[in-house]
């Protein structure tokens, strides 16, 4: 008789006057000790689903948890970015701690923390789109609305593939009032969001907005990405829906970044595969991209116009209705289909508050499935 798994999966109802097609809650999943069939239903729904949360995780260790986000590509594991986190100049440099016993899994939140796992008297810091957007929102208005910080994926993009999932546990949220997030960038659109929310959008939806002529285009086109991205972006300005950066001529240039090795400069498809519905995906990190391959043999090396044409094709799919805000309680874990999904930080914490949350992404052993 064939083994059953007792874990069950359900669908996410979105939000009233959201369109979002993707996202679901697992429950009766001991993710301390999965079977071979148990993982079976988790792979399935984490590919059906994008974003995937198991609730009353509390006592899920870093091991665990490595474990698990490993079983995706399990011949893997260096963490996603890499030694990203030890070049100063990386914006990414301030806003992660590695576990001493678990280096894969990081830790990530706000306030002052005495000791978390082998960790002594660390001070998180949440990233404030202050630090990041070219017109902030002014200090007064701020403890009530927010911003996205930086639509992204988890990934190095030079050297090392990125990531094929995330998982994202919530150990300590400080629950507070809802903020409204402000695009303000004249369309006049807002979302409101718990503090502190990570917003979540399925790239594949934003795909499926695409006219014919466009989804031609992003099917043909590759993207070429910055070489030491997070070093290169270090100095330049996001634009005010955290959906690229604005050109102002502030990224650094070559020689002052990290040595380059030209063979190890990443240039990955702009639409990815889903492994298991076989669905395109519009995948791009605004930010980190540099250059547009064409499928004539043009290459658009223009950085304004390479930003223009990615911030259009992608800013109606992070459109009110198409945003997932997870409401974080302590004990969620998320996993989420990095190859898939775009996602950004949001809201803002008083230095006191503490929020402590443990992050996991490998490197991935494979480039993303291209359109093909």
């Amino acid at each position: 008789m064939a083994i059953k798994s007792h874990i069950t999966v359900h669908k996410i109802a979105p939000p009233k006057g959201s369109n979002i097609d993707f996202a679901a809650e697992l429950r009766g999943a001991d993710l301390e000790n999965l079977t071979e069939v148990d993982f079976d239903v988790i792979r399935r729904a984490l590919y059906e689903n994008q974003v995937i949360l198991f609730k009353g995780q509390q006592n899920l260790s870093p091991k665990a948890q490595y474990e698990l986000t490993r079983l995706f590509d399990p011949t893997v594991e260096a963490y996603g970015h890499g030694k990203t986190l030890d070049t100063k100049k990386s914006i990414l440099h301030p806003d992660l701690k590695t576990i001493p016993h678990q280096p894969q899994v990081q830790v990530i939140g706000n306030g002052p923390v005495k000791e978390f796992e082998g960790l002594k008297n660390i001070t998180l810091k949440h990233p404030h789109h202050k630090t990041f957007h070219q017109h902030p929102i002014s200090e007064e208005d701020d403890r009530d609305n927010t911003r996205f910080y930086r639509w992204h994926i988890d990934a190095a993009l030079y050297d090392l593939n990125p990531p094929r999932v995330t998982s994202l546990m919530a150990v300590q949220v400080p629950k507070t009032e809802y903020q409204n997030l402000r695009y303000d960038d004249g369309t006049g659109d807002e979302l409101s969001v718990p503090r502190g929310s990570t917003a979540f959008v399925s790239s594949s939806q934003m795909f499926d907005l695409l006219s014919e002529e466009d989804k031609e285009f992003a099917r043909t086109t590759k993207v070429q990405y910055a070489p030491h991205p997070y070093v290169w972006m270090s100095s330049a300005k996001s634009r005010s829906d955290g959906l690229g950066l604005v050109s102002e001529g502030r990224e650094l240039p070559y020689s002052e970044l990290p040595a380059i090795d030209e063979s190890k400069v990443k240039i990955l498809p702009m639409c990815w595969r889903n492994p298991v519905t076989n669905k395109l995906a519009l995948q791009v990190h605004p930010s980190a991209v540099e250059k547009l391959h064409l499928a004539d043999g043009t290459v658009i090396d223009n950085l304004e116009e390479v930003r223009e044409i990615v911030h259009r094709l992608q800013r109606p799919g992070i459109a009110p209705e198409y945003v997932y805000p997870v409401d974080w309680e302590a004990g969620d874990l998320a996993l989420f289909n990095n190859q898939g999904v775009l996602h950004s930080v949001t809201g803002s914490f008083k230095p006191e508050e503490v929020r402590i949350f443990r992050q996991c992404n490998l490197a991935a052993s494979t480039a993303p499935l291209g359109p093909e």
